[in-house]
């Protein structure tokens, strides 16, 4: 066997099961999957190397003369049609949410004439370090191990080993179905029960539909919107309502670097967004259950507060190297765990306070010790607010006053006053009102650029920052403050590049570079639409939403940035934030348009 490349980042399409999920290229191979959840180890990792690192490919044999692919109306069910010469045949691909033992089931189906087809499994556990002991069962499936790992493969068809890899050589004629069932259970336990494929695929095929039922956005932007919920949902780890920032680590944000993020845990940083875009759409059990998932992990000494957490509220996410695999497209390291989950970032704080604060808004149940823990957290903060963190963008570098975190420190006090108030909290009102308007005002003395009269990146640094453009959503100056305009209008001037917007100003050079170290940060951009909108200027808003609209593959879905030079997406992917963006942005347009049905949450912030 050939050891091939993976695919361009943009030609994968997810399927998922709400427990972990898989990456499957345009050629069928399915090249990503962590099992038996988000961050466990991998046992398809080619995405991060090549087809020796695990993948498990079905195709024509024959030259493809055309593909095409799309997901079954509103599910996370994936077709794939390849066109040959002698023939047609459709690859189905999906993960029945069964919350057992994980499965993913491949069937496939002719369509005209005779296909020839061929199947290569590559299991390599250990995220592609390990080759399993494979055995071939009675009844003419193969069972894989490897440490605590199984994988069992049935399949009607004639499976061979050879090369460490299990390949089968069949034919499928019009009208014949035929199915693959590749199930994970723990090693120590007896084979997994076999299931009816059939019966999976009208289960699976129930569940999404029934799931995107539930979806109350009409604007005219309904199906990318429905697709992004989608992805959410499939990112939404079932067990504990926690929803990972991608379902990938190591991802470049510039191909060939070195910025290669772990991004399968949970960011308190996308907790309000995250929030709203289930609140605003209908999804009041999914919010509640994320929700509940974040008072968990935060649970504990303020102090311990970290930036995120695994699916589960595990604290430790040790930063290793996988120096066996190549990177994508030799772009290393390969990094799993992230250390950033040990750096101060103050805007958590706030993220966290603003959260709480529109759950209530929204009657989402909170358990009854949560004002406890919310008092406790802004009394930490008192004492931590006008320190130096790590920022938003969690710069490993020393630390900054980063103009963006002390507002997340006012966003804190201010919903901590706003929710005593209106639900009769018993709270140091006055001291946290003291607080908070001491920070205002030292933003504003400090964080302010008088020369060019915009607010900049950090204190005595005059550069500008992406998260800027968050400053009017979260009320702290009104939009039409002239600071606030002109600040959008410096962003928009200085951190565009064709068309996009970068997280950093590449005036400041970073890392040595004189090219931008990444591309253009697809939820940056939709923030400045949310800006225009705040102003009144929905065409613009409206131009920029399209286009990173056009950007999504064709099944709908992003990565984190978009390389313009290169016309690639790049980064981590699918990515959570970027979704959530494009949900909340067709929202605030929608809304603008027709503000008698904008959501109570999105109004409120």
């Amino acid at each position: 066997m050939l050891a091939e490349l993976p695919s361009k980042i943009e030609d994968y399409a997810l399927i998922g099961d709400c427990l972990t999920g898989a990456l499957v290229g345009r050629n069928g191979s399915i090249d990503w999957l962590c099992w038996p959840s988000f961050d466990s180890e991998a046992c398809f990792a080619a995405i991060l190397g090549t087809s020796d690192n695990g993948r498990w490919l079905i195709a024509p044999r024959d030259e493809v003369t055309e593909s095409s692919r799309k997901y079954r109306a509103d599910t996370l069910i994936l077709e794939t049609t390849f066109r040959c010469a002698d023939g047609d045949v459709t690859l189905i691909d999906f993960m029945p949410p069964r919350g057992e033992a994980s499965d993913i089931v491949r069937l496939v189906c002719g369509d005209r004439g005779t296909v020839s087809m061929t199947m290569e499994l590559v299991l390599r556990f250990d995220s592609g370090a390990s080759v399993p002991w494979v055995q071939k069962m009675d009844d003419g499936g193969i069972r894989a191990i490897s440490g605590p790992d199984m994988a069992v493969l049935r399949t009607p068809v004639k499976l061979t080993g050879k090369d460490l890899t299990t390949i089968s050589e069949f034919e499928v004629k019009a009208g014949d179905c035929v199915p693959f069932v590749l199930t994970y259970d723990s090693s120590h336990k007896d084979v997994p029960r076999e299931i009816n494929p059939e019966h999976a695929l009208r289960d699976t095929e129930s569940f999404w539909e029934e799931w995107i039922s539930h979806c109350t956005y009409d604007g005219k932007h309904a199906d990318i919107v429905k697709r992004s919920l989608m992805v959410l949902k499939a990112l939404t780890y079932r067990p504990t309502g926690g929803i990972v920032a991608a379902l990938t680590t190591s991802l470049p944000e510039k191909i060939g670097g070195s910025r290669n993020w772990d991004y399968r845990y949970c960011w308190l940083r996308d907790a309000t967004f995250t929030l709203l875009a289930l609140m605003n759409n209908g999804y009041k059990n999914e919010a509640r259950d994320w929700h509940h998932w974040l008072l968990r992990a935060v649970a504990g000494a303020p102090s311990n507060l970290q930036i995120m957490y695994s699916i589960t509220g595990q604290r430790r996410l040790l930063e290793w190297e996988a120096d066996w695999l190549p990177g994508y497209e030799r772009s290393r390291p390969v990094r799993f765990g992230n250390a950033a989950h040990a750096q101060l970032q103050l805007d958590v704080y706030g993220e966290l306070m603003d959260t709480f604060h529109q759950a209530r808004t929204e009657n989402i149940e909170l358990d009854e010790t949560s004002w406890g823990m919310e008092c406790a957290l802004l009394e930490h903060l008192s004492t931590i607010w006008d320190r130096p963190d790590s920022g938003i963008w969690e710069s490993r570098g020393p630390g900054e006053h980063y103009v963006f975190s002390k507002v997340s420190c006012w966003v804190a006090f201010d919903r901590g006053i706003k929710t005593a108030e209106q639900y009769g909290f018993k709270a140091p009102v006055e001291r946290w009102r003291k607080i908070r308007d001491v920070i205002h005002a030292d933003v504003c003395a400090r964080g302010f650029d008088r020369e060019r009269g915009h607010f900049m990146m950090a204190y005595g640094v005059p550069y500008l920052d992406a998260s800027l453009l968050l400053l009017p959503a979260v009320g702290f100056l009104p939009p039409n403050d002239k600071r606030i305009v002109a600040t959008i209008e410096a962003v928009a001037e200085h951190l565009t590049r064709d068309g996009f917007i970068l997280r950093h100003d590449p005036r400041q050079k970073r890392d040595g570079e004189l090219e931008p170290i990444e591309g253009a940060f697809l939820a940056c951009t939709l923030w400045l639409a949310d800006a225009y909108v705040l102003l009144g200027r929905i065409d613009e808003a409206r131009e920029l939403f399209l286009r990173v609209a056009n950007i999504a593959n064709d099944v709908g879905l992003v990565a984190e940035q978009y390389d313009s030079l290169a016309q690639r997406q790049v980064g981590n992917f699918p990515q959570a934030l970027t979704h959530i963006a494009i949900i909340n942005t067709a929202n605030n347009i929608h809304s603008a348009l027709h503000p008698a049905q904008a959501p109570n949450a999105q109004r409120s912030r």
